[in-house]
């Protein structure tokens, strides 16, 4: 598998197995982002999926793939201070907003940034016709929060608060993103900068989840919240690995941008499996943000 990931990185292959994965990625966010209806305190969630990813990857790190060397603890590191920033903005701005608000707005801001970052540490080359997709999917995935936005009925204070943490995250999603590219890049194994990348970043909201749950006068009972945990687990395995696969085969900035058209794979689901109305307006904005990661694809 190594030998073959190595064979075709840079080639037409890789590039046709980078868009698989990316897409792969976003299917995986989307069905992650059904799970979160109805979900318990963000910080309970994470806290359990994290516990799961925890117990989940330790044997595959520390007894089948080769151990990380030199420079590769220093990486992980890294990646373990990045992914607690995100994970707590994540965690703030849902508790302040909507998950139809939050989601929209992270997921909106992040491949314009990545796009960027991308081009600069990478010296990723994009043509014009690839930034106007970018413009339109990102901001075609903005209007559908702003859409949203029109029918959340929240203290004015909390929600300018959650909308602005929400801006932060979707550029720590860019961060992480150029910053998890350049890991698994420069680890000769792959799949061991993988299996300890969900080792090492999943040690920190464990501990937060449990403190907090010590200290909740109602706490939920737990049987829901571990096995809510124990399938965001399995998803964010694939949602990760898939996309950071795809960025060693293929350029960053591309397979960031088809990640977030797990908008789009989100709104299927809501339409043929929750019975969710999409509506025109809505409709018409999945459509543009398709359409922005065909161009960004193929232009």
């Amino acid at each position: 598998m190594i030998e073959w990931l190595a064979s075709i990185e840079g080639t037409p292959d890789g590039r046709r197995v980078a868009m698989g994965l990316a897409l792969l990625a976003a299917v995986a966010h989307a069905v992650f982002g059904a799970l979160q209806k109805g979900r318990h305190d963000p910080w309970l969630t994470r806290g359990a999926i994290d516990a799961w990813i925890f117990v989940l990857s330790a044997p595959v790190a520390l007894f089948v793939v080769p151990w990380p060397e030199g420079r590769v603890w220093g990486l992980l590191l890294g990646a373990l201070a990045i992914h607690f920033v995100y994970k707590v903005l994540m965690a703030m701005a849902y508790s302040r907003a909507a998950y139809t608000v939050v989601y929209p707005v992270v997921r909106g801001t992040g491949p314009l940034a990545t796009v960027a970052f991308a081009a600069v540490v990478f010296d990723e080359d994009y043509s014009l016709a690839q930034w106007s997709g970018v413009v339109l999917l990102s901001g075609s995935i903005l209007a559908l929060a702003w859409f949203n936005l029109r029918g959340v009925v929240a203290g004015r204070g909390d929600l300018r608060a959650g909308l602005g943490i929400a801006l932060l995250a979707g550029l720590s999603v860019a961060v992480y993103t150029t910053y998890d590219a350049y890991g698994i890049r420069a680890t000769p194994n792959p799949f061991t900068f993988l299996a300890w990348f969900f080792f090492v970043t999943a040690v920190d909201f464990p501990a937060i989840a449990l403190w907090r749950f010590a200290h909740m006068i109602d706490p939920p009972a737990l049987g829901p919240l571990l096995r809510r945990g124990f399938a965001g687990a399995w998803i964010a395995f694939v949602s990760f690995g898939a996309v950071m696969l795809a960025t060693r085969l293929d350029k960053v900035g591309e397979a960031a941008v088809l990640r977030e058209t797990s908008v789009v794979f989100a709104a299927l689901i809501g339409w043929f499996f929750l019975h969710e109305r999409v509506g025109p307006q809505r409709g018409a904005l999945v459509v543009l943000i398709a359409l922005g990661a065909v161009i960004v694809e193929f232009g």
